[in-house]
């Protein structure tokens, strides 16, 4: 009787070793302990130690390198048919230029949202609007910081607080914030744009291979 041995992937998986394990690129699942173990560290790539980048892969060859090996394993794939393989250095991760980052794009930020804020308000004569208010209900010209202007500018810190969702690391609701909602949507894109043009020129690289040497999942079998 065939074991059945479900094998799950993701859009974009990340690795920072270059020997790739079928355990590293998919979640398993298998009622024989034995058979998942086995396939948790079987090999399915080696790529080169320099070669960091992108590598789309397909679901497919995963279920090929298991059926050739494991013939008494049936294999069901769930998830994406085609997905992103990234190779990433770990040594190029550096606190302080994240920081750095951060900051940077914390200022550019926070400049370009005041003046496009400032512009919206000038185009649409906000001033000349509050002024027109603060006349019809006081006898006198406004000093240009009135209850008006205080209220006005307490109103849109408050909204854009709620709008997006959390301060600082504080969410007021479970649902996911405006900003990592178009952060997911742009991930997606991306991912979708580098699998289509892998499909289309054929020349992206391919990270499975069918025999992948010195498999420890085949040793263990032996």
């Amino acid at each position: 009787m065939s074991e059945m041995l479900y094998l799950q992937t993701e859009r974009n998986i990340k690795i920072t070793s270059p020997v790739v394990t079928l355990g590293d690129v998919a979640q398993l699942s298998c009622s024989d302990g034995a058979v998942l173990a086995r396939n948790q560290v079987r090999r399915v790539a080696h790529l080169p130690d320099d070669g960091y980048g992108r590598y789309v892969c397909s679901a497919s060859t995963l279920v090929r390198l298991v059926t050739e090996a494991e013939e008494h394993v049936d294999v069901t794939h769930i998830g994406e048919p085609n997905f992103i393989l990234t190779y990433e250095d770990p040594r190029q991760k550096n606190t302080w230029i994240s920081w750095c980052k951060t900051i940077l794009v914390g200022i550019l930020t926070f400049i370009g949202t005041a003046f496009s804020i400032m512009t919206f308000h000038t185009d649409i004569g906000v001033r000349e609007l509050f002024l027109d208010v603060y006349t019809r209900f006081l006898p006198q010209m406004t000093p240009g910081f009135s209850v008006l202007e205080i209220s006005y500018s307490i109103g849109i810190g408050l909204g854009v607080v709620l709008y997006f969702n959390h301060f600082g690391r504080r969410k007021f609701t479970q649902d996911p914030t405006p900003l990592e909602v178009e952060m997911r949507v742009y991930e997606d894109d991306i991912d979708t744009t580098i699998i289509e043009q892998n499909d289309r020129s054929g020349k992206g690289k391919e990270a499975f291979h069918a025999n992948p040497a010195r498999d420890p999942a085949d040793h263990s079998r032996s």
